[in-house]
């Protein structure tokens, strides 16, 4: 029996095919139970995952599942799943490399950004020590540029109180970071 080189379209290089009219004597359930774990083994070897080589085994049945009617009548259709099986880990493995290569562009990329100076810290924790609305009040209208019209029809209050807050953050800020409060000014 002379085989050919996969020829056809949708074969991988490397598919033996046998002349042709040869009865399907396997079924998929069969040649399933016949290879699975000696193809779930190669793999866990290979990636040394037992659970990953078991997915990239299913993956690769799966596919063979799909194309039995043609795989059946290969001279080797386990060299078919386990070829497809390898390319899988193969593909996870550059998927992984490539991340791992963003993440360390990344850092370095993070690496060069300064931190925070001392008195964005200090801020910060004043910040954080203000009443909730007292602080979402200073955040808007001294970060976010809202006017106090906006800020009050955001908060769902009248514009008197959002000036309450402002006023009442103002002061606890410059008591928080230790500044003179004579020369905080309302709005």
């Amino acid at each position: 029996m002379t085989a050919t080189m996969g020829g056809r379209a949708n074969e991988p290089p490397g598919a033996m095919r046998t002349g042709g009219s040869d009865a399907v004597t396997t079924t998929f359930d069969e040649f399933y139970h016949a290879h699975f774990r000696g193809v779930t083994a190669q793999l866990c070897a290979y990636t040394g995952d037992l659970g990953h080589a078991q997915d990239l085994a299913q993956e690769a049945f799966l596919r063979a599942l799909a194309r039995w009617d043609r795989l059946v009548r290969y001279d080797d259709p386990v060299a078919w799943v386990r070829r497809v099986a390898w390319n899988l880990a193969r593909s996870r493995w550059r998927r992984l490399r490539t991340a791992r290569n963003h993440l360390l562009r990344q850092r370095r990329n993070d690496a060069e950004v300064a931190g925070p100076t001392p008195d964005r810290v200090a801020i910060d924790a004043a910040l954080a020590k203000l009443p909730p609305n007292h602080r979402r009040a200073v955040i808007l209208h001294y970060l976010a540029d809202l006017p106090v019209h906006e800020i009050a029809a955001q908060e769902g209050v009248a514009e008197g109180t959002v000036k309450s807050w402002l006023h009442r953050g103002r002061i606890a800020m410059a008591g928080l970071l230790d500044e003179n409060t004579e020369g905080v000014c309302d709005v």
